[in-house]
């Protein structure tokens, strides 16, 4: 293991303690390895680098994830418990963990030059994140089922599980929390106010 892979896989380990939930080890390896070759072509320094969107950096993107992964789990033992689904929680946990990961990608521009040394093949702006992001989680081999819970926002996968749509509502919960103690608004005004200048 080469010295940069070894501390992006401390990183990964170290930010995302919610990692040791997920039961299947190889599942917990998949979604490591996504991130770390997230970080590697996005030229980060530090996963804590990452902000949660290219103008609010109060935030991180660790605390993002953390968040959605936390809320998606929490509604999954309510659906569970209370309603009698069943939910994989193993998927909705490695969804939620990689569900931005595809902003190691898109957000390399949004930071200061000495954060990021990123690899022009893979950075960039044109791709978003949720679709970069799929395509890390299917690289690594993750099951369709995670695969296709990762994009989230943009309503690119037409038949959604349940998995994929606890993603979708913890992270649109988390969003609006974080756009609403940042900047006073909800996510739809963000989006509404900033999407034609991000």
């Amino acid at each position: 293991m080469t010295d940069d892979a070894s501390r992006y896989r401390t990183q990964v380990t170290d930010a995302f303690p919610e990692l040791g939930d997920v039961g299947d080890d190889r599942l917990r390896e998949q979604v490591t390895e996504a991130w770390c070759l997230g970080l590697h072509r996005g030229g980060w320094r530090d996963v804590a680098d990452i902000p949660y969107a290219w103008n609010i950096h109060e935030v991180t993107n660790v605390e993002h994830v953390r968040g959605v992964t936390r809320i998606a789990v929490d509604a999954a033992e309510q659906q569970r418990d209370f309603h009698g689904a069943d939910p994989d929680l193993d998927v909705v946990r490695a969804a939620c963990l990689l569900h931005d990961v595809g902003k190691c990608y898109e957000y390399v521009d949004f930071v200061d030059e000495e954060l990021v040394d990123p690899d022009p093949e893979y950075a960039t702006q044109e791709i978003p994140h949720s679709l970069s992001g799929y395509a890390l989680a299917h690289e690594v081999g993750c099951p369709l089922a995670v695969q296709r819970a990762v994009p989230h926002f943009i309503g690119e996968i037409p038949t959604r599980t349940l998995e994929a749509e606890l993603v979708k509502s913890a992270n649109a919960i988390s969003s609006n929390a974080i756009t609403q103690a940042t900047m006073g608004m909800s996510l739809d005004e963000w989006v509404e106010e900033y999407s034609q200048t991000a």
